[in-house]
């Protein structure tokens, strides 16, 4: 792709304006996206404190209601199967601790006892007993009053429930120690509790396990409380990066939080997945993330709770820091384009004005030259020294070209600079065809004219060049009344046979409609001679000088084939290879066998007669000739002299017609030998 000065000088500057204020440009913004993530990152620093002081709280809060359960059934103060003080045990301590949500209770023989919290409504007990119709759940439910709790209903229910199949009861049955462990399932609920669990041993006898179970929906409450920045929101992630927290005030053990809804939700799951959940999981340490959604991006800092592998994921969009400076930002761009418009308007009227419509200028000159048209090439002032010299050298050089190009084929001279052939010595084979064509009597008219011949041969010379341009020939050279051009070369020419037929009639027929005569009145006639094949096409010549040419049998017999048709009295004759190469296109007539000068090989040729495209007239004489040629050469005289005689009624006279029936009556009056071939030898060069 090319550009004007004009307009590549008004890019620069451009340029370097829009560089200019995108350096700025990018430290104000660098600047303020570091401000932006010092700020997250303190938001993130204390919501994380205050999550992870919620999750201590509560985690305590567990561990304290567990210890203090297990001190009253280790000192025996009530029983672990004295179920109306277990129970008040049990709801004293969900009355007292408003973060957990479940206290139960598995014994060996399958029995289980819990007492859960229902929000903050009430509560529930639930009891599985081999005493209580044949194991059925029985649950109890209490709702909160004043002060105290009131009774509502009970219900039964099937159950399959047994805690020993259990991992909460399993893993710590038959240990020493206590800890945390996930608990799925619990009678009544589909939820995934986490447990601080341990066994239960009195007078060094296990009575069972008991545990105190939270449930994240308590958390999500907590999570409502926080604003981290405008818009944002903070989650609780798992060890797998699965969200089990999210905001929402309304979440408590009966209502669940609301997992799924919003853009923050989507943010922290990906984030998660991410982070967390793929084989190159991060599994210690803080860790930030961008993460666009919808075009949105969004600031997401993961920090370590310290349990369970949790972690608190701060989400907060960005343009909850940024919204402000992306207006500022717009403001700005929109300032900068107005500067640059204007600079640039301006840029471009001073280089047009000063430098691009002067080289403009210049430019056309020497495309001018390209072409060879010097004929007017002025010299064009500037107030810049370097253009005022440069179009002064620019005409000094249309000057010497236009006296240059009278001695060179100015569209020889264009093919070879767009062929991109040096001008060193050497050459390529190519198909080519080759034409010749000179004046008759050229010599007798050059002795009777003598200098005067210049006149008369200059209008012949201009209709043979434009009949061969017009045909997408080269003029090779003029060499005294004789024309040689070449198709082929140096443009290649799949259809060059074709193209110089026609650029054959064309330049006989405009020799005879220009009326060139000479001096005597005689309209000047032409011979041209035009053959076809491999050559060797390319700068023929020394170091010092060089003429494009073509050299080879091809160009010789294409000469001698000129020549022979002063035998015949045709004025255009083809060699074989131009026939074939030419084929359906032209209208031609086989007209003998010859054998040229400095050729000893035989050749049929042919007379071009018209081009197949506009040939309207009769060829019932070409018939005729043609059956007349293959008598002559089987020695059939007397048929070959009928023949030929009808051909020339038939095109109403007919100059080789008349010619070939001399040579039959010749060989008829005077019969050849036995080894006679019909070959004709000619040694015109």
């Amino acid at each position: 792709m090319r550009f004007s000065v004009g307009i590549a000088v008004s890019m620069l500057v451009a340029l370097s304006i829009g560089v200019s204020t995108f350096v700025v440009h990018s430290l104000w913004w660098t600047t303020a996206r570091d401000n932006s993530r010092m700020l997250a990152a303190e938001i993130n620093s204390q919501i994380a404190n205050a999550v992870r002081i919620e999750v201590g709280v509560t985690l305590r809060s567990a561990e304290a209601a567990w210890s203090a359960v297990r001190t009253i059934f280790v000192q025996n103060v009530i029983a672990t199967r004295q179920a109306d003080k277990r129970e008040f045990v049990f709801l004293s301590q969900l009355l007292a601790q408003p973060n957990i949500s479940w206290i139960f209770f598995g014994w060996p023989d399958g029995n289980f006892f819990a007492s859960h919290r229902l929000g903050d409504s009430g509560l529930e007990m639930i009891e599985i007993d081999k005493e209580i119709r044949d194991r059925e759940l029985r649950t109890d439910r209490y709702i909160f009053i004043p002060g105290d709790i009131q009774f509502e209903e009970r219900s039964f229910a099937k159950t399959s429930y047994d805690p020993r199949e259990h991992a909460w009861f399993g893993n710590f049955m038959t240990l020493d120690s206590k800890g945390w462990i996930e608990a799925r399932d619990l009678p009544g609920s589909n939820k995934t509790v986490y447990a601080f669990a341990g066994p239960i041993d009195v007078s060094r006898a296990r009575q069972g396990v008991l545990a105190v179970a939270i449930e994240t929906d308590r958390l999500s409450r907590f999570l409502a409380t926080l604003e981290p920045g405008e818009f944002g929101a903070a989650f609780i992630l798992d060890a797998d990066g699965n969200v089990i927290a999210v905001p929402d005030a309304e979440a408590d053990e009966v209502t669940p939080a609301r997992m799924g809804e919003g853009d923050l939700y989507e943010v922290a799951k990906i984030s998660g997945e991410k982070l967390l959940g793929g084989p190159d999981a991060k599994t210690s340490g803080s860790s930030s993330k961008r993460v666009v959604i919808d075009g949105v991006p969004y600031a997401v800092a993961l920090t370590p709770l310290g349990f369970y592998g949790w972690r608190v994921a701060t989400v907060i969009p960005e343009s909850a820091f940024l919204s402000g400076i992306d207006e500022t930002l717009i403001d700005l761009i929109y300032i900068l384009i107005g500067v640059v418009i204007v600079a640039t308007a301006l840029a471009i009227w001073l280089i047009r004005r000063i430098v691009a419509n002067p080289l403009a200028r210049i430019a056309e000159d020497l495309s001018k030259i390209e072409r060879f048209d010097v004929e007017h090439i002025p010299r064009r002032p500037s107030n810049l020294s370097e253009l005022a010299n440069l179009s002064a050298a620019t005409a000094s050089m249309a000057a010497g070209l236009s006296a240059f190009r009278k001695y060179v084929p100015t569209d020889l001279v264009q093919m070879l600079v767009a062929e991109g052939i040096k001008t060193q010595p050497g050459g390529d084979m190519k198909q080519i065809s080759v034409l010749f064509c000179d004046v008759t009597g050229f010599t007798g008219l050059s002795e009777k004219l003598g200098p005067k011949i210049i006149q008369l041969m200059e209008p012949f010379f201009t209709a043979a060049a434009a009949a061969v341009a017009r045909h997408d020939g080269t003029i090779d050279k003029f060499m005294g009344d004789a024309v040689m051009a070449i198709w082929g070369a140096p443009r290649t020419d799949a259809s060059h046979a074709e193209n110089a037929c026609r650029a054959a009639l064309d330049l006989a027929a405009t020799v005879e409609e220009a009326g060139i005569e000479d001096e005597a009145g005689n309209p000047l006639r032409v011979r041209i001679g035009l053959n076809s094949g491999e050559a060797l096409v390319g700068n023929i010549g020394s170091e010092q000088r060089l003429n494009y040419t073509a050299i080879g049998d091809v160009v010789n017999v294409a000469s001698r084939l000129e020549g022979a048709n002063k035998d015949y009295g045709t004025l255009i004759l083809i060699g074989p290879e131009t026939r074939r190469e030419a084929a359906d296109a032209i209208v031609v007539r086989e007209l003998d066998t010859l054998t040229v000068f400095g050729r000893a090989e035989e050749l049929v040729v042919y007379e071009l007669i018209a081009m197949a495209d506009s040939f309207d007239g009769l060829s019932a004489w070409i018939e005729t000739y043609e059956k007349g040629l293959a008598h002559y050469r089987a020695g059939q005289f007397e048929k070959a002299i009928a023949a030929f005689e009808s051909a020339d009624n038939e095109r109403g006279g007919d100059p080789v017609s008349g010619a070939m029936k001399s040579r039959a009556m010749n060989l008829l009056a005077n019969p050849p030998s036995q080894d006679w071939r019909a070959v004709t030898h000619t040694d015109k060069k």
